[in-house]
């Protein structure tokens, strides 16, 4: 998400627009960027996740530094809770259009990551209700709670149509328009000028996400030592499950897995261009999967779990499993080394890489700026 975030800015400022971004205030020494307003945060645990209180004192904040940044457009929200209650608030008081990018499965996550998920999605339902004022009654469920965000909404883009569908058909909005989150004109043509390399003489399999439970890294690695697979195994990401997965790549036996963290996003499409597949082990958490799109477009296979995904891709591009146990795992990437071994695997042949690249999001994203405006426009004229 913050990937696609930093290069949909990128490329409308490419395109002549001007953007500024606002977020937690990070955490860490960084370098200032005049065009990122860090907002008052406190940390939320001990991974890269900070929290900002939404409220009179943060609109204060907000509306001082935006000010000097000058007219906004559009507020384009691309968050689920602080951060949206944040955006829709400041839209409101300068009764500017919204357009809301839904990025997670709220209902999936919470229910991955927090204990009583009931309770939690509960607490964060009354306060949206609180701190955007609504009449209407508190959500209780996850998709009710997107609903009452994109009640002031003029539109709703989703990365996906499989996730799309998904919004539309649990009453979220409608309809929601589709604009993938897309890759770097730039470092692709870097890439894909470059000859193929063949098959690695060890296969080698990259796995790139966050390190916690929804992402299924350490299912993941149980599969590789019950398949016993010789390759080579990059991990990239980090995360709360960072040394949990690092004991169990120390256990493998004809497995070599590298636990490598974070690599900065050039290189991390460099090693999605020299894998022989890339595995992705997330289920019906995905609202995209980014990776997979990224390493199609680059020419490499995926191992899927997640069928929704896989509707979006090219059939005959990628090996899925048939069901979501560990054993069926372990199976299936016994059956995907074996494949690249002799070379009768899936290929990427029918992906179009230009269908991929951000200056194609760019320009469909502009056109639902220009929509949002102009409804917007037609809402406050008299008789709307």
């Amino acid at each position: 998400m913050q990937t696609s975030v930093r290069l949909q800015r990128r490329f409308l400022e490419l395109s002549g627009h001007k953007v500024t971004i606002v977020s937690p205030r990070c955490r860490g020494a960084h370098a200032q960027d005049p065009a990122v307003i860090e907002l008052p945060s406190m940390p939320l645990g001990p991974g890269e996740y900070s929290l900002c209180i939404p409220g009179k004192s943060t609109d204060k904040v907000l509306a001082k530094a935006l000010a000097a940044r000058g007219h906004a457009d559009v507020v384009h929200v691309q968050a689920d809770f602080w951060g949206a209650v944040i955006g829709y608030r400041f839209a409101e008081a300068r009764h500017l259009p919204v357009v809301h990018t839904m990025h997670n499965r709220l209902d999936v996550g919470i229910a991955a990551t927090m204990p009583f998920p009931g309770m939690v999605q509960r607490g964060f339902g009354l306060a949206q209700k609180i701190f955007l004022h609504t009449d209407r009654p508190a959500a209780v469920d996850a998709w009710t709670y997107l609903a009452r965000f994109t009640d002031n909404a003029e539109c709703v883009t989703a990365p996906s149509s499989h996730f799309a569908k998904l919004l539309q058909r649990e009453g979220v909005f409608n309809p929601v328009d589709v604009v993938p989150n897309g890759m770097d004109d730039t470092i692709a043509a870097e890439l894909l000028s470059q000859p193929p390399q063949g098959p690695n003489p060890r296969p080698r399999l990259a796995w790139v996400g966050r390190f916690s439970p929804e992402k299924r890294l350490l299912p993941f690695l149980d599969a590789v030592a019950m398949a016993d697979i010789d390759a080579d195994i990059h991990v990239f990401g980090d995360g709360a499950d960072r040394a949990k997965a690092e004991a169990k790549a120390k256990e493998m036996n004809n497995a070599t897995v590298h636990v490598r963290g974070k690599v900065p996003y050039r290189q991390m499409l460099g090693e999605l261009r020299r894998a022989d597949a890339l595995v992705q082990t997330s289920q019906g958490f995905e609202t995209q999967g980014m990776t997979v799109f990224e390493a199609a477009a680059l020419g490499t296979p995926s191992l899927l779990s997640d069928r929704n995904i896989a509707q979006d891709l090219p059939r005959g591009g990628y090996w899925l499993t048939r069901d979501d146990s560990i054993q069926t795992l372990a199976k299936t990437l016994d059956h995907c080394v074996a494949q690249i071994k002799d070379g009768s695997g899936p290929d990427t042949a029918s992906f179009d890489p230009e269908s991929f690249l951000q200056s194609r999001q760019t320009e469909l994203m502009v056109k639902v700026y220009e929509a949002a405006i102009k409804e917007s426009g037609a809402r406050a004229r008299p008789g709307n």
